[in-house]
């Protein structure tokens, strides 16, 4: 009789060893970004919280529904981040589809032109809005454009901010769907359902947009983060935004204007939660 020797493998015996290394290591890493992430937001917290004086008391948190200008101010920038929302979606992707599927050459000109706001600085960009907004009404005094140069700068809905972060968040949009896109074949698609004698605008809703779903809300998410954290354009044009609001607050009231700060963070994570719930929830049900 002949002994056989069994032999270990040696990849699967090393691999239990291996895996435990992974996760050490996983650990470690959400360790190290949990402490980065979680340490300034607690500090902030500890200092809304505690006094010298009055020890522990959660008095700001109350404070803020109440404080002058907090509700008109978020009301006016969650309306200003809805319709930069649609703008910048209404606009890129059409221009995109178009691109990809009747001239792929002019692909590497959309992307450049996309992306060439994260070259030029908020305060060079808001200083020839500002320009332009000074000197508009008197080279348009005596044209029709001069009530809409009017009406875009109206106080209770400036509709000049709404372009301006418009051209702020097309990087973001951009790069959210341009990876959505090569996730699928939009040709297959598009050709599939016009051979089927669906009309333009059904492809665009009801084939497309279903399979954009994810991008569509990372894109959504990232604008309404840009929208809600601004301050520059809003500034120094002389709106009232949250975050000009919570800059004004901040003189006055230290405790309360991080406390405002605390609570945005916490409105721009729900409203997150509820983008990718609602893009998950429709995606299943389709």
């Amino acid at each position: 009789m002949v002994a056989v020797t069994p032999v270990l493998d040696a990849p699967r015996d090393l691999a239990p060893a291996g895996r435990r290394r992974v996760r050490v290591w996983r650990g470690l890493a959400l360790g190290l970004a949990a402490v980065y992430f979680l340490l300034p937001l607690a500090t902030s917290f500890w200092f809304t919280v505690h006094n010298e004086r009055q020890g522990f008391s959660l008095a700001p948190y109350p404070r803020i529904l109440a404080a002058e200008g907090f509700g008109t101010s978020m009301l006016l920038s969650l309306g200003l981040a809805a319709a930069t929302i649609v703008v910048a979606l209404g606009l890129t992707l059409p221009a995109m589809l178009a691109v990809r599927l009747g001239a792929p050459r002019l692909r590497p000109v959309l992307e450049v032109v996309c992306t060439l706001p994260l070259v030029v600085p908020p305060i060079t960009f808001v200083s020839g809005i500002g320009t332009v907004l000074r000197s508009g009404p008197d080279l348009l005094a005596t044209t029709p454009f001069w009530g809409t140069l009017m009406a875009i700068q109206d106080e209770r809905f400036p509709l000049v901010l709404v372009l301006a972060y418009v051209v702020l968040a097309l990087p973001f949009v951009y790069r959210s769907l341009d990876a959505g896109l090569r996730a699928i074949d939009v040709r297959t698609l598009v050709e599939a359902a016009r051979g089927l004698g669906a009309s333009w605008p059904y492809v665009l809703l009801r084939v497309l947009v279903p399979n954009l779903r994810s991008a569509i809300t990372g894109a959504a998410f990232l604008t309404l983060a840009l929208v809600l954290g601004e301050y520059t354009v809003a500034a120094l044009l002389g709106y009232r935004t949250f975050p000009v609001w919570i800059v004004t607050v901040a003189g006055s009231e230290g405790q309360l204007s991080v406390a405002v700060s605390l609570l945005s963070l916490l409105i721009i994570w729900l409203l997150s939660l509820a983008l990718s719930g609602a893009g998950v929830g429709r995606r299943r049900s389709s």
